[in-house]
């Protein structure tokens, strides 16, 4: 391991003060170490007994030494002797079950191939590793975080049982694991960019303006993530249609929400953007490693789907989940999710937002209390960053023309119907009665026309005419349609 990476370990606030003259275990070894950890507890839970979930099951920590030669407990490996501390195992388990995710698919993604180590470009000294098969985020996190997590949990079950479709994160685990004088904390959650279509742009965007604009460090990358003041100058919004809108703003209100509650605050948005417009190359060849996609309500389209029952996981689809978006000329697809909801409005985070304000103008920080942070979050998302598509004008007025020619011709046809009625029923009378007064005339039709006329607003009578239809106005009307 490198020097640097070797002091951003000592800089770190997950990672346990370490002796300068000890040897700290490499990335290869750590990561190593993670994926055998989480395989042995996985593999652990198949020994006990499926139930519901209790109380008490959301505060369970479970302790196991692991000896690199092995014991009659554990595997023997090649990895450091390490220690490791499952959190919740049954609670976790039942958050994989809802999500449709077998223990053997788990284990198979996270423990089949290496690691791969994904950069960082929050504040955060955080550690982000990706399965192979682009299913799964393995994210380090502090011990307040791992703390606050483990107290949301019983809250969180009740959330996902009324509705597992949104837009927070899904944790799938809980660890800790003491590794050669390292001690970390790592949660399993769901990836929300997928590396199997290339996103054009990335954005963590928060509502907030007081420094939220990407580094010169950041925009020098390959692949950077830009904020919320970068977003406003390179896009105007993106747009959806009107179903797709409000959907995605009510699921986005039902998650602040919930937040809210909570009292989280100083939570993210990431959006990933990829332009279809552009050429095809840019669909890397990595498509097949999310084929065969094993967790439901896992992509950004099936997270706002409410009125969709049972969805079938999204397999060998192109689009992988994104979301249908326009921004000007170009088409694109979406994809989002709600981060860092670990962060509650704690004594320090109230210091913090006093201090700033003090500085600068207070509602335009990250920190702040959460009903005000929910409340900008989602005028920001709402108005700036979502748009909903309106159709051209004239396009209810068709709808009101096809419906009311639709009326009229039923109606004609239910006149003739009468019509034709009455003369049988003349021709019968005529046969029976055998004095006709000359002056006076009998009338057979079933209602007075006039009265008819006026008693049924859809009912038309038989001397009325439809206008008729110019080619022009046709070619007009059909050329109505939403940008």
């Amino acid at each position: 391991m490198s020097g640097g990476s070797i002091n951003s370990w000592r800089r770190a606030k997950h990672v346990s003060k370490v002796p300068k003259d000890f040897r700290m275990p490499t990335q290869a070894a750590l990561k190593g170490a993670i994926q055998l950890a989480i395989g042995y507890a996985v593999g652990n839970l198949n020994s006990k007994l499926d139930r519901d979930v209790l109380m008490q099951d959301f505060s369970v920590v479970e302790s196991v030494f692991l000896p690199s030669v092995g014991s009659n407990m554990t595997p023997a490996h090649h990895y450091p002797d390490f220690r490791l501390k499952t959190y919740a195992p049954l609670a976790f388990r039942y958050f994989r079950e809802l999500f449709g995710i077998k223990p053997d698919d788990y284990l198979y993604s996270i423990c089949k191939e290496p690691l791969i180590e994904l950069s960082n470009p929050g504040a955060s000294s955080s550690w982000f590793y990706l399965t192979s098969d682009d299913e799964f985020i393995i994210k380090t996190v502090q011990p307040k975080e791992a703390e606050f997590l483990q107290k949301l949990l019983p809250g969180y079950y009740m959330n996902l049982n009324q509705n597992p479709r949104t837009l927070l994160p899904k944790f799938y685990g809980l660890y800790c694991i003491q590794c050669g004088g390292v001690t970390i904390r790592v949660v399993v959650m769901n990836n929300v960019l997928p590396r199997a279509i290339k996103m054009h742009y990335k954005y963590d965007l928060k509502g907030s303006s007081y420094k939220r604009r990407a580094s010169r460090k950041e925009h020098a990358k390959s692949s950077p993530t830009f904020k919320d003041l970068d977003f406003q100058e390179m896009h105007e919004g993106l747009c959806f249609d009107a179903e797709t809108y409000s959907a995605l703003m009510k699921t986005l209100q039902r998650d602040c929400r919930v937040l809210e509650s909570f009292k989280i605050m100083d939570y993210s948005l990431l959006l990933g953007i990829h332009v279809l417009d552009r050429k095809k190359s840019s669909r890397e060849s990595r498509r097949d490693s999310r084929k065969g996609q094993k967790v439901l309500y896992s992509t950004a389209l099936e997270s706002i789907q409410g009125t969709v029952k049972d969805p079938e996981p999204v397999a060998d689809d192109d689009t992988l989940g994104g979301i249908p978006a326009k921004h000007k000329d170009e088409k694109m697809l979406i994809f989002l999710g709600i981060i860092d909801i670990l962060q509650s409005y704690r004594f320090i985070k109230k210091v913090e937002h006093s201090w700033k304000s003090l500085l600068h103008d207070g509602d335009t920080v990250s920190v702040h209390r959460p009903n005000f942070y929910a409340d900008r979050f989602l005028k920001f998302m709402g108005s700036t960053v979502f748009k909903r598509l309106h159709p051209l004008r004239g396009t209810s007025s068709k709808r009101k023309k096809n419906s009311f020619y639709a009326n009229k011709s039923a109606s004609q046809e239910l006149i003739t119907t009468q019509k034709e009625e009455s003369e049988k029923k003349k021709a019968q009378s005529m046969d029976n009665l055998d004095v006709y007064s000359s002056s006076k005339e009998l009338d057979l039709l079933p209602l007075d026309s006039s009265k008819h006329r006026r008693a049924s607003s859809s009912t038309i009578a038989l001397d009325d005419h439809l206008p008729p239809i110019t080619r022009t106005q046709s070619e007009s009307e059909q050329d109505v349609h939403l940008v």
